[in-house]
């Protein structure tokens, strides 16, 4: 009701100003108000989309996702419940139609949480979940996890439950599971998209060796990788395979964990069992003091020009490649307004190409992950 009396209001605010006459200018600012108006109608916002893969397994979506993980789960604290269910319908209001969560996040809560709050436009968006840990009575096995075919039918069949949903639009399998050939896990999601279960198959974390596999049997939609200024491997190695093969490429932790917002300083802390980033090495005080310069050559190049360090870095991802759609996550609703004006700002080659220089120069203290266990 409120984004409907919002365009009867621009409407009646058109046809008052056409009426008026008042100068040429008065005149084309009516036009495109009307223009306006009419991307509203369009989408809830007129958000720019992109596509991710090719033909009938191509799906197009809001140029930014929304990760929902950090709503409900391994961000330390857990925000009201209420309030994250608020900001992804707002986000939907705002043009974000493409949502990331998976059965793993919690276990289970965030899918209830995606679950409720997408119900009122459920088949106006495209919905994400994975699968492929071992996880038993509520509780992760440690280290363990599970593609076997038999577990990913009912890992789909809780998940749409708990999504109140009938159909998963992009599932991924969450972690290649060495215990399993690539080409059964490929096969069983083949089998569910024929099933009306599943619309589109992607992996995360894999290798371009399974991708491969993978694609051979079930055309890929989407790569999810760990992927920001501070996180650049897959450039080596997944990028030529996505381009190859026409698989789109959605990053995840594409601010770093918010360490690219300048959100978090070296006297940060994390809740122990309910943040990951205390185990990884990245995150450790030295290493987030010694990895500062980062920020500030973020903060330089967007000062000049009105933008944060966060919508510096977004930008960046945006500008890598068309088919490069990241999902960056808040519990936060200016962030999230921060976060889609990013897709507004256009490098020039120079600024791409000396932003990109300036970072390269820049040593990264600290891996991405925790060493394995021994």
């Amino acid at each position: 009701m409120e984004n409907q009396n919002r365009r009867n209001f621009l409407k009646a605010g058109t046809v008052l100003g056409g009426a008026a006459l008042l100068s040429p200018a008065l005149s084309l600012a009516a036009s495109q108000a009307q223009e306006n108006t009419d991307n509203l109608d369009r989408y809830p916002s007129g958000l720019q989309r992109r596509t991710l893969g090719t033909g009938k397994n191509s799906i197009e979506v809001s140029a930014l996702g929304l990760g929902c993980m950090g709503m409900s789960w391994n961000r330390s604290f857990v925000p009201d419940r209420k309030y994250m269910i608020e900001t992804i319908r707002k986000a939907y209001e705002m043009g974000v139609n493409f949502f990331d969560t998976a059965e793993a996040y919690g276990p289970f809560i965030n899918e209830q949480l995606v679950g409720e709050a997408i119900k009122p436009f459920r088949k106006k968006i495209t919905l994400c979940s994975k699968f492929g840990f071992e996880i038993q009575n509520g509780k992760f096995i440690s280290g363990a996890l599970n593609s076997k075919p038999a577990h990913i039918r009912d890992v789909v069949e809780q998940s749409l439950k708990r999504l109140n949903t009938d159909v998963i639009d992009l599932l991924y399998q969450h972690r290649v599971d060495p215990n399993v050939p690539m080409e059964d896990v490929a096969g069983t999601v083949k089998d569910l998209i024929k099933e009306g279960k599943v619309k589109h198959f992607g992996l995360s974390e894999a290798g371009p060796e399974d991708i491969r596999k993978a694609h051979g049997i079930q055309p890929l939609t989407a790569i999810q990788t760990e992927y920001s200024l501070m996180s650049r491997d897959p450039e080596k190695d997944i990028f030529p395979v996505c381009e190859a093969l026409g698989i789109g490429f959605v990053p995840y932790s594409p601010l770093c964990r918010a360490y690219l917002t300048g959100y978090i300083n070296e006297r940060t802390t994390y809740i122990d069992g309910n943040d990951n980033r205390g185990s990884l090495p990245r995150y450790a005080p030295e290493a987030v003091k010694a990895n500062w310069p980062f920020i500030d050559v973020l903060s330089k190049f967007g000062n000049e020009r009105g933008l944060t360090v966060a919508q510096v870095a977004l930008a960046w991802l945006l500008a890598q490649k068309p088919w490069i759609i990241p999902i960056p996550g808040t519990t936060k609703l200016a962030h999230l307004q921060e976060n889609l004006w990013s897709i507004d700002y256009k490098f020039t080659a120079d600024e791409l190409s000396q932003l990109t220089a300036d970072v390269s120069k820049i040593k990264i203290t600290g891996t991405r992950l925790a060493p394995p266990k021994k």
